[in-house]
């Protein structure tokens, strides 16, 4: 019978040395994992909006088992509680491994050593448990990270193209879709889902590591949220052509520029039919 292993992680769940913690327990034969991300909130920042924490949460979750899937470890997952605690001991439960491997940030940045995370988890388990202290700051995650920045032009074939340009530069490169509602009528969220769907589809079909979000119907502030939860590289923002598009009306690509000093790539849908597709 083979070895199961939990893995507890939110922040760093792509960090370098819990990636090559599970890359290590995967060369035994047999071994599989169940990556569980509890919903916790950031401690500051902007206004989040409501449905960010979870799907936040849901990137990280997706995006780790799209690169662990990529490299043939067998893997799946869920969302827990936003007690990392409670979220752990539902887990154990539920699947009762052989090991728990529990990830952190450092000890001075730590919200969950701070409430003894690691200690009250071993005392509630009969199984090994294991803590990998990740360091962001200091480590950086072994791809490269773009937050692609869309809505009516999610389909364009423009801005496809310039997202796989970016996948070939880097060995590894993960995308990140965030999808800013259109409006606050309740068929928005619907449809940005839909439209989100449809580019992921299109984009794994390209052979892209991605995930995505719906956020903020305020493009601005959905991206700002966005580089709150996520560490990214780079953002590149699709707009329908400049006769039309609002967001370039509201000078969104420089306000972006400026707020969060990443490269900002702006990529237009050169005709009515392409930002119509």
């Amino acid at each position: 019978m083979g070895k199961h292993i939990l893995v507890v992680a939110n922040q760093t769940i792509g960090g370098a040395k819990l990636l090559e913690l599970v890359r290590e327990r995967a060369r035994e034969p047999d071994t599989s994992f169940t990556l569980v991300v509890p919903m916790t909130k950031p401690r500051s920042g902007y206004v989040i909006y409501e449905d960010a924490v979870r799907d936040s949460a849901q990137v990280r979750l997706d995006l780790a088992l799209s690169y662990l899937r990529s490299e043939d470890i067998v893997a799946s997952g869920e969302l827990g509680d936003e007690d990392p605690y409670t979220a752990t001991l539902d887990a154990l439960r539920e699947y009762q491994p052989d090991e728990v491997i529990i990830s952190t940030l450092p000890s001075s940045s730590s919200g969950w050593l701070r409430r003894d995370l690691i200690e009250r988890i071993a005392e509630a388990t009969h199984v090994p448990v294991e803590h990998v202290v990740v360091d962001l700051d200091q480590e950086g995650v072994p791809f490269g990270v773009t937050l692609a920045v869309a809505n009516r032009t999610l389909a364009s074939p423009t801005f496809l193209e310039a997202l796989k340009a970016r996948a070939t530069e880097l060995e590894r490169h993960v995308f990140i879709f965030v999808v800013p509602q259109e409006g606050g009528h309740g068929i928005a969220a619907r449809q940005a889902r839909a439209r989100l769907t449809q580019v992921i589809d299109r984009a794994r079909a390209a052979g892209l590591i991605c995930a995505g979000m719906i956020a903020d119907p305020d493009p601005f502030n959905a991206v700002m949220n966005a580089v709150q939860f996520f560490r990214v590289d780079d953002i590149v923002i699709s707009t329908l052509p400049a006769t039309r598009s609002g967001w370039l009306r509201a000078d969104l690509i420089e306000r972006v520029r400026r707020a969060t000093n990443k490269p900002v790539e702006h990529v237009e849908a050169t005709d009515t039919a392409e930002a119509a597709a």
